[in-house]
């Protein structure tokens, strides 16, 4: 009894391991995570967050921590747009410098660049400007059900192929779970907060080139398939491992690469 119980410990612990391990490389990955930094103004070493993404209805802001003697400025335009860049002063309040970017319709983003100054100097924060995507508000019960079934699913899924790789009995089994929690997590909650974000429950193929959407279908087909290649013959290895390869695949490519955009150089619509 002793030794199963601590072999099914250890890889339980293995899959829990790698699943965190792939939450904290999407939670800091990809278009949306701020871009933290610091930069040096004469001796004074000031720490920022540039914010990538913002939610809700109201204007993004953006607040830089500096002593009185520094001030700033602002040059942005929406992205995919033919704008003229507008210059607009940073405004002061208490021990930091803040500026609104303007709230956009849903998947309209804005690009910035902020220059502090100190007496006659400038001092750029960015090489490249900060592209901020606006996003519609998104209930935080939604958001906490889709993460724990998508990432439920990422432990199944791993724990699945483990088991597929030692011969373990239970792959069949596991791969029925990984399957409903990957449809739940992906394809019920995941389109319910792209509408709520974006105005949209699905943009991927062949409605569009949402990667995310896409990336989700892809892991969907290999595990469907997996789980009928089981279910003929349940000492079949390689369908569960090849479906969780996939899903290590889909989960290293950053979350919201091609996602959901408004370009304003088409008039005709607001492609998305």
């Amino acid at each position: 009894m002793k030794k199963p119980f601590l072999k099914n410990l250890l890889l339980w612990s293995m899959s829990i391991i790698f699943t965190l391990l792939f939450a904290v490389y999407q939670r800091m990955t990809g278009p949306t995570y701020p871009i933290a930094g610091k930069v040096n103004v004469e001796g004074q070493e000031i720490s920022y967050k540039l914010l990538r993404t913002w939610g809700g209805d109201e204007d993004a802001i953006i607040k830089i921590n500096v002593s009185n003697d520094v001030d700033g400025f602002v040059e942005w335009r929406r992205y995919k747009s033919n704008d003229e860049w507008t210059k607009t002063s940073m405004t002061r309040k208490g021990e930091s410098l803040e500026f609104n970017i303007p709230h956009q319709p849903p998947a309209g983003k804005v690009m910035y660049n902020i220059n502090l100054i100190k007496g006659d100097k400038q001092f750029a924060l960015q090489q490249e400007p900060t592209v901020i995507r606006f996003k519609g508000h998104v209930p935080l019960w939604i958001v906490i059900l889709h993460v724990i079934f998508i990432f439920g699913a990422m432990l199944m899924s791993v724990r699945t192929g483990i088991e597929a790789f030692t011969r373990g009995a239970k792959a069949y089994r596991f791969t029925i779970i990984t399957v409903v929690f990957w449809i739940i997590g992906g394809f019920v909650f995941g389109p319910i907060m792209q509408k709520y974000a974006f105005g949209a429950f699905w943009t991927g193929w062949p409605f569009g080139h949402d990667l995310t959407d896409n990336k989700s279908l892809i892991a969907l087909v290999f595990w469907v398939l997996a789980l009928f290649k089981l279910r003929k013959n349940q000492n079949n290895r390689w369908a569960p491992i090849l479906a969780t390869i996939i899903m290590i695949v889909v989960f290293l490519i950053p979350h919201s690469v091609l996602g959901s955009e408004i370009d304003h150089t088409v008039k005709t619509s607001e492609n998305r």
